[in-house]
């Protein structure tokens, strides 16, 4: 009797079961073909992602060698497309260059360029920081102290990424710039710091003695 009722409890499964698919069956296979097609889509867009990737990595390679040669006008042409084609990281990164390469031929534009990186707030701020210092790098020479002071001093606290950079800029703009206490304000500041790598704080020295020197 005991299989008969077994028997019976199968059937009565395998009724409701086939009640259940003839119901929603069709929904199950929606669902799958869903997943198969979402699966489908995410690996081809991966693809597209790494094979553009690798384009953009190739043309930036391309306007590097451009700029290694000292063909700085189609080295900054080059960079501009991959700025503006490119994958995001390529993209940044080929800001950075296209303005490095501008500055061969014209510092102060690329003293622009490099502001409105720095301004930027979709750019990264270690990379906002990195073209704040590069702008001051070519201002060095002829800027005043009071404004190599307000675009660097921001970037010379204890925990800024560049700070040793910041420092040795306003040192040196203020030696140029005839301001000996600055100087040794600087220098005092690069002397405390144990991070401060030796040949910043070899050149600084120098800086110190000869703001010391001319009692500036």
């Amino acid at each position: 009797m005991s299989d008969i009722f077994q028997e019976v409890d199968e059937e009565v499964r395998r009724e409701r079961l086939q009640k259940l698919w003839d119901q929603y069956g069709h929904y199950a296979i929606a669902a799958c073909v869903l997943i198969v097609i979402a699966v489908a889509g995410w690996r081809g867009y991966q693809w597209w992602e790494a094979k553009q990737a690798a384009e953009t990595s190739v043309k930036f390679d391309a306007a590097a060698q451009l700029a290694d040669s000292d063909k700085h006008v189609e080295a900054k042409k080059a960079f501009e497309e991959v700025a503006r084609d490119g994958t995001a990281g390529y993209r940044d990164l080929a800001r950075l260059r296209e303005a490095a390469a501008l500055a061969e031929t014209d510092p102060k534009g690329a003293v622009a360029v490099y502001d409105a990186l720095a301004a930027d707030s979709r750019f990264g701020q270690p990379l906002r920081d990195l073209a704040a210092i590069r702008a001051g790098l070519l201002l060095v020479d002829s800027a005043s102290y009071d404004e190599l002071k307000r675009r660097l001093e921001p970037l010379s606290g204890a925990s800024a990424p560049f700070r040793h950079t910041a420092r040795e800029l306003l040192a040196l703009g203020a030696w140029r710039n005839g301001n000996g206490a600055a100087v040794r304000q600087w220098a005092d500041m690069v002397g405390s710091d144990i991070e401060t790598p030796a040949d910043i704080r070899s050149r600084v020295d120098v800086l110190a003695t000869l703001a010391a020197g001319g009692k500036s």
